[in-house]
Order: C-alpha cells, then structure tokens, then sequence
C-alpha cells in the first residue's frame, strides 16, 4: 500500500495535488492584474487578502518542517511579520499622493512586484524552491503583461495581415457551373 501511494505521488496527478497552491496563488495574481486592467477599478482588499493567504500558504507548506513548539512559534511570527511589512509597502504604494502618480494598471503591476517579492524572499528564507519558483514567476509575469499590453495592437494588425494574406492567395475553388447553358430556357 505504501508503494502505491509513493508511487501515486510521483505521478501527473500527485504532483499536480501536491502544486494545486503554488498555481492557484499564482493563478489569481495574474487574475487581480487582468481585473484591474479591464475594470479599470482597484481591488485594495484584493491584493491585502492575496498577501495574507501567500503568507499563509507559506506557514503550512514549512509547517512539517518545523520540529518542535518553538520552530513552529517562530514559524508563525517570522512570517507574521514578514508579510505583515509586505503589506504595509503594499499600503504605502496606494497612498493617494503615490497614486497620482501611477495609473491603476501600473499600480496592480507594482502590488504583484510586491507580492511576488515577498514570496521569493519568504521562500529564500525557509529554503523552500516551491516558494522561490512561485516567487520568480509572478516577478516574470510583471513584465510579461506589460509587453503584453504594449503588443496587443501590434499583435492584432499582424493577425489581421496574415488573415488578409491568406485571403488573397488562397485557392478558391473553381466556379461551379450552372446545368444549362446561359439562353437556353424551358421548352
């Protein structure tokens, strides 16, 4: 039974259950930037309760690390206030004088610099590679939206080229013929 279950963890599926956290963090992260984008509304709670459950996520991932009562408490404080500065930076970045200066699309691309940061350095500090991955991949993900947004257009006028490319040198098929030939009617 044991190696069924050692084995089942190694698989696909085990390995998916085992990441389920990491991606849906990282899924909603990049869910909170496309909202703000196209709502063009922010979501300060949003990104409050986001860093709250990766600090979460964080205590329960190390939490079987952690070997007896005082490697838990410190556990749980270390990363109370870890995460507790992170969303103090996250505050301070929404502050009505800062946000006049940024636009509300690059103030979500800032909250999940933040976010991304705050995992990266929890995951350093616990040595974790699940954590600093999530960490990197929601830094990359910054960048990548940007040049996203930046290249819609370009990407939509090069669709639409090959589109009309394909229109015009595309084969069509030859015209079908009527049955009777053209001034012959019903007798």
């Amino acid at each position: 039974m044991q190696d069924e279950t050692a084995a089942a963890s190694h698989t696909g599926a085990g390995a998916l259950r085992r990441q389920w956290p990491y991606l849906a963090v990282l899924t909603l992260a990049i869910a909170g930037v496309a909202y703000t984008n196209i709502s063009q509304k922010p979501l300060v709670g949003y990104w409050e309760v986001l860093a709250l459950a990766t600090g979460v996520l964080c205590v329960v991932t190390e939490w079987p690390r952690a070997e007896d009562k005082k490697a838990r408490f410190q556990l749980m404080w270390t990363q109370a206030l870890h995460w507790a500065a992170v969303l103090v930076t996250m505050n301070i970045m929404l502050l009505a004088a800062v946000q006049q200066i940024l636009t509300l699309p690059a103030t979500s691309l800032v909250l999940l610099m933040l976010l991304a940061l705050g995992t990266f350095l929890a995951g350093l500090n616990h040595l974790s590679l699940p954590l600093c991955l999530l960490g990197l991949a929601m830094a990359f993900t910054v960048p990548a939206i940007a040049w996203l947004k930046l290249s819609v257009l370009l990407l939509v006028l090069i669709v639409a080229l090959v589109f009309g490319v394909a229109m015009v040198v595309w084969p069509r098929p030859p015209h079908v013929e009527a049955a009777k030939p053209p001034g012959e009617g019903y007798r």
